[in-house]
């Protein structure tokens, strides 16, 4: 299973929110790309970047940090918060983006996502964030009565190379991640999940660790990391065992 550190970029600052309410933030660092690069040198494989401000104002709105984030270090980066057309992955892909993660548009316009996944082979992620089960849009403003795994199961066959589950209730509050649910989600589908929102601490990771042979291939965690709860280096050695 994959540890991967998130990089969370609002008003170029690297933050953490709580349940991700934008009035909740915490301020861990005034350049998200030192921050990438310490997690890099602690042997994480991947990095996790959201434009915070994008996934609200529906565009692009961090792009000096991230594209500086991606010049400075070496590990492939993933990125989430405003795509909501092809121009803004092509935007994405072409300063050295590996993975662009549609969620949002995902609902709105499933034709997007196929598209995507057609044009960059390998690039596109399906971002599904839920309370209770049902999506939510529109960086977490919106409820839908859509189903995370009846979301999940559009894109069977279309090239999405991974899900990324997120328990919003979990997101930035250590409460353990939705074990349950996280399987749910991977046992409908054949595309690899990753999981996300409540990782606490070393036994977070533990408990995640039988759901590999359900699909779950990685686990995104944030401010257990910035708060020193879980330790990466402990969670990548965990991991590979």
């Amino acid at each position: 299973m994959i540890i991967i550190p998130a990089v969370d970029v609002k008003n170029g600052k690297c933050v953490r929110l709580f349940q991700g309410r934008m009035d909740s933030e915490t301020i861990f660092s005034n350049d998200p790309a030192a921050m990438a690069k310490r997690w890099e040198e602690e042997g994480a494989e991947i990095i996790h970047v959201v434009d915070l401000d994008g996934a609200f104002e529906k565009s692009p709105q961090n792009l000096d940090a991230i594209k500086s984030i991606v010049k400075n270090i070496h590990v492939p980066v993933q990125l989430g918060g405003g795509i909501r057309n092809m121009d803004t992955i092509k935007l994405y892909i072409d300063i050295g983006i590996k993975r662009v993660i549609i969620g949002t548009e995902a609902i709105n316009n499933p034709q997007l996502v196929k598209d995507a996944c057609k044009k960059f082979p390998d690039q596109i992620v399906v971002g599904i964030d839920a309370r209770d089960g049902l999506v939510a849009i529109e960086g977490w403003t919106q409820a839908t009565q859509i189903k995370a795994v009846d979301l999940a199961k559009k894109f069977e066959d279309c090239g999405v190379v991974a899900i990324n589950f997120t328990d919003i209730h979990r997101d930035g509050m250590q409460t353990g991640t939705n074990i349950e649910e996280t399987r749910r989600l991977a046992e409908a589908v054949s595309i690899p999940v990753i999981a996300s929102g409540g990782v606490s601490t070393i036994e977070d990771i533990k408990n995640l660790l039988p759901l590999e042979e359900a699909g779950v291939i990685g686990v995104i965690t944030g401010r257990a990391l910035y708060s020193g709860t879980l330790n990466l280096k402990e969670a990548i050695e965990v991991s590979k065992k």
